[in-house]
């Protein structure tokens, strides 16, 4: 029952879900629910009732656990949906003739994904279309929307006894559910003051006065008041000056004229061409008034250059699911890190049973998963959200027979998709760009000969001894599979004079994070010139047995290109990555700093002579507030969250820097801070902001409750909403912080 939320919905306008699905006939079926068999092995197989709950948001299902009987996810906690036997559990466990029947829900983190089966095709076939629709409209609410309706939803599970009122007992529930510890008569006294009718309960328009008080915003309303200098609202002159002058936007009247029709809530106000503070406040949540400039979110940077120009978003061990002595590998986690927009994945392969070679990691018990499912999985998934060219890392442990099975399998699954011989008529001298090479894949691995040998038919051995990437082991490789390695064939580092005289541009050499470090801090000038026209690939140290990550900034400052992390560990060093990968459309590609790609460049991240590179700057930042930060731990009914931000600038060594907040008490809903920062920087386009919200905790370490990192080039001036991730980089859908920033010139 929803009516005493009614007044809110209909106020706000804001309940995306319902008012552009209403009637639709997928979330008609949704809202019923049905049977659908759950499977988790070719011997358990149950039916299930599940059903989406009248929020839109959460499902239900039933369980056989004795002490959950009823089990909820939420649509947030959904990465996305499959339909057919997409995943490995319904591909072992179900016969290909039910695959119209097929679907499977995959979750975000490490839940584990829901394989289900419905009665006939063409329900499940509803069943997909209803919660892929959803999830779009979901993510196309505003965060603002998205806030009110994590509100609403709360206010709806305090209702303990459903009647529509909120008592003072409910109402203290509510507010520990939002995250606010709140002293007695400091509840009663917003109580009594929205309790109008004096009945001991609130309701109807009564909740949304409450509503109204907790979500009024403080410090927006400062920055509201000096501008709207017209009859209390800001025309679009009042607008603009705003624009210029706190947001630092070089924009015209037009523009500003744009936001107030696209943002303002009002008619009338919008009529006149005047902005209201909810349409102020609107306009603040979207990506206008987001910290990451809305021109970068798409492909913004020339793709044009060759493909060693380029920062190329790189995975290491990327089969494994956990760590690397023990964990499952999986067809799974290369869908995920591909879908991450990750463009370089590392295949371990090993002779199989059945003459099948298959990948795992080598000598430990990770368990073992099919090269050919891989290829297949990758094929499906490569492109869905990059068109840019994807690098199969091959670390090749075969025979030659089963290497012959492997060049088969890339070539008969892959396709023209295979890059099997250079672009073009003649031998180049360069890498093609990875706008030439889009929906491309490169082969990474050993080559017999070299690549003139594609232009004269040579006819080279048909096999030979090679040694692997660890120099240790030396292995026969089949001449198919050498064919194949085109433009980045790997070999032994000896050196940059060595290197600079004898490798020919598209022979690479692989790195461990020890040898790399080393050759940044004693050789930088020399490492960026040897990446000037090679590639380089830098890999973790064998001992990070638990999948831990090196830093990868310190290797970014030096033009290395494929600086590969464990995508399967959260850590600082994952959420760097998804920063410097942020921007450029999250298309796995970064183009690096002029110079980086000048042959007249002298620079080193160490010493940092005068040079182009260096361009001073001051970066003013002030932590103002942050919004219905998530409970951390959601087990004990009272914790409240004791927030604290600290900023982080990471780049060249001399830019590397933290600062950080006071923290509030027991208040995740709205504390403010109000502290300002400032932030030398002498390399801008190398510079990282990240910033972190932790829950302290003066007896251990403290909790992360969420983070944001961008590239400095990327943050926009003035009052700026920052959106938190999870520490597996998820988007928490409500939470966010308020700053206001300002980059200047340094005297």
């Amino acid at each position: 029952n929803q009516s005493w939320v009614t007044p809110l919905y209909t106020e706000n306008k804001s309940n995306g879900i319902l008012s552009c699905l209403e009637g639709d006939a997928d979330l008609q079926f949704l809202l019923v629910g049905g049977e659908l068999v759950k499977i988790r092995s070719n011997s358990w197989k149950k039916n299930r009732f599940f059903k989406l709950q009248e929020d839109c948001k959460t499902f239900w299902h039933e369980s056989q656990k004795v002490f959950k009987r009823n089990q909820t996810f939420s649509i947030d906690d959904i990465d996305s949906v499959r339909k057919g036997r997409q995943s490995e559990g319904l591909n072992k466990h179900t016969d290909p003739r039910v695959e119209e029947q097929c679907f499977s829900i995959i979750f975000k983190g490490r839940k584990k994904n829901l394989d289900l089966m419905a009665p006939s095709g063409g329900e499940a076939k509803q069943w997909v279309n209803g919660i892929e629709k959803i999830i779009t409209n979901m993510s196309n609410l505003s965060r603002q929307q998205k806030s009110e309706h994590w509100i609403i939803n709360c206010m709806r599970k305090a209702d303990k006894n459903e009647d529509n009122q909120m008592t003072l007992k409910e109402l203290k529930h509510f507010l520990r559910q939002i995250n606010v510890e709140v002293d007695d008569t400091y509840a009663e006294e917003i109580f009594k003051n929205c309790d109008k009718s004096n009945s001991g309960a609130l309701e109807g328009s009564e909740i949304k006065h409450f509503y109204d008080l907790l979500t009024h915003r403080e410090e927006i309303d400062v920055i509201y008041e000096k501008y709207a200098e017209t009859e209390g609202q800001m025309s679009t002159t009042d607008l603009l000056n705003f624009l210029l002058n706190e947001q630092r936007e070089q924009v015209s009247r037009d523009y500003a004229e744009h936001l107030i029709e696209k943002y303002e809530v009002d008619g009338k106000a919008k009529q006149k061409k005047r902005l209201t503070i909810d349409g102020f406040l609107m306009y603040l949540h979207q990506e206008e008034g987001s910290i990451l400039n809305p021109a970068h979110k798409h492909v913004y940077q020339d793709m044009n250059q060759p493909l060693n120009h380029y920062y190329i978003s790189s995975s290491h061990n990327t089969y494994l699911m956990e760590d690397q002595l023990k964990g499952p590998s999986s067809t799974e986690a290369y869908i995920k890190a591909l879908m991450k927009s990750c463009r370089c994945v590392e295949l371990d392969c090993w002779d199989g049973a059945n003459g099948e070679p298959v990948i795992y990691h080598g000598y430990t018990l990770t368990s073992k998963v099919v090269f050919r499912d891989v290829i297949k999985a990758i094929k499906d998934y490569a492109f869905r959200t990059s068109e840019y060219p994807v690098i199969l890392s091959l670390e090749n442990h075969c025979s030659v027979d089963q290497q012959k099975l492997m060049a088969h399998h890339l070539i008969s699954i892959l396709g023209d998709a295979l890059v099997t011989k250079p672009l073009g008529d003649t031998m180049p001298t360069n890498f093609p760009s990875p706008e030439d090479l889009k929906g491309k894949f490169l082969i990474k691995g050993k080559r017999l000969n070299k690549l003139d040998a594609a232009f004269n038919n040579n006819n080279t051995l048909e096999e030979d001894t090679v040694s692997e990437e660890d120099e240790k082991s030396k292995i026969k490789l089949a001449k198919p599979l050498s064919d194949i390695v085109i433009y980045c064939k790997s070999v032994h580092f000896n050196g940059f004079e060595h290197a600079k005289d004898n490798q020919a541009f598209y022979e690479m050499s692989s790195f461990k994070e020890s040898k790399a470090f080393n050759l940044a801090d004693t050789s930088g000038t020399a490492y960026i010139h040897h990446n000037m026209d090679k590639l380089s690939r830098i890999y973790p140290a064998g001992s990070r047995t638990d999948s831990s990550n090196y830093n990868p900034v310190p290797m970014w400052n030096v033009g290395c290109q494929i600086v590969a992390l464990n995508f399967q560990t959260p850590s600082k060093e994952m959420h760097l990555n998804q920063g410097r990968f942020l921007p450029n459309g999250v298309s796995g590609y970064i183009l690096k700093p002029e110079f980086l790609r000048s042959l007249s460049s002298q620079f080193d991240p160490n010493t940092l002579t005068k040079g182009p590179w260096l361009q001073r700057k001051t970066f003013h930042i002030m932590v103002i507030s942050a919004q219905q930060l998530p409970k951390i731990n959601k087990d004990k009914h009272k914790s409240i969250v004791d927030p604290l931000v600290r900023v982080e600038i990471y780049g060249v060594p001399a830019d590397n820097a933290s600062k950080e907040t006071h923290y509030i008490d027991n208040n995740g809903f709205n504390p403010m801070w109000n502290e300002r920062f400032e932030f030398n920087i002498q390399v801008p386009e190398l510079a990282m902001v990240r910033f972190v919200v932790e829950d302290y905790d003066s007896t251990s370490q403290n909790d992360l409750i969420g983070h944001y990192c961008l590239p400095l080039t990327s943050v926009q001036s003035g009052y700026r909403h920052v959106p938190l991730l999870t520490k597996r980089g998820d988007v928490i859908c409500s939470a966010g912080l308020f700053v206001h920033l300002m980059l200047i010139d340094a005297p």
